[in-house]
């Protein structure tokens, strides 16, 4: 009698154990549906960032800048140079990760120039122009480039440019 007692209770134990066991899929432990970030190669930022908009994704490079006004600002770049990504953030960038290598989480964000932006562009610089802000050659400077947006949408036969850039949100 003993004997069956004391196997209905080491029974009763491990089924016990097993019920409590958090490693299953079975857990409501919200830590485990990590969702995953995407990575882009710095060198397809450019090509990809547009299926990302709003989204954050993951991205490494060599920080080759960081803006002088205020600090907010961080250019990556590739080890050869030829592709980039602008990291805008609410708090101050050191200024010693200048030529580190830094791994970015960051939310896609979409400048879009367009032919509103142009007719702004344009009426602004004849505004501050006239207010006496701007001088001819600024007035000019803005005047050329509205019109070379517009040529570039032309050339490309599209509406409007996206230029792309990273809100930042954490180093990894």
């Amino acid at each position: 009698m003993v004997k069956k007692f004391f196997i209905l209770i080491s029974i009763a134990a491990l089924a016990l154990a097993a019920c409590n066991n958090s490693d299953g899929d079975n857990s409501n432990n919200a830590d485990s549906t990590v969702a995953t970030v995407p990575v882009i190669m710095l060198e397809d930022f450019d090509a990809n960032a547009g299926n990302f908009v709003d989204e954050q994704v993951q991205i490494s490079g060599i920080v080759d800048h960081v803006c002088k006004h205020g600090g907010k600002k961080i250019l990556l770049v590739n080890e050869n140079g030829d592709a980039s990504v602008h990291v805008d953030s609410d708090v101050r960038f050191e200024d010693s990760l200048v030529g580190t290598n830094a791994t970015v989480i960051g939310i896609v964000r979409e400048f879009v120039i367009d032919e509103a932006y142009c007719q702004q562009l344009e009426d602004d610089a004849i505004a501050q122009h006239s207010d006496g802000d701007d001088a001819d050659a600024q007035q000019a400077n803005k005047m050329q480039q509205a019109q070379f947006y517009r040529d570039s949408m032309a050339q490309t036969n599209v509406d409007h440019l996206s230029f792309y850039s990273l809100e930042f949100v954490s180093f990894k």
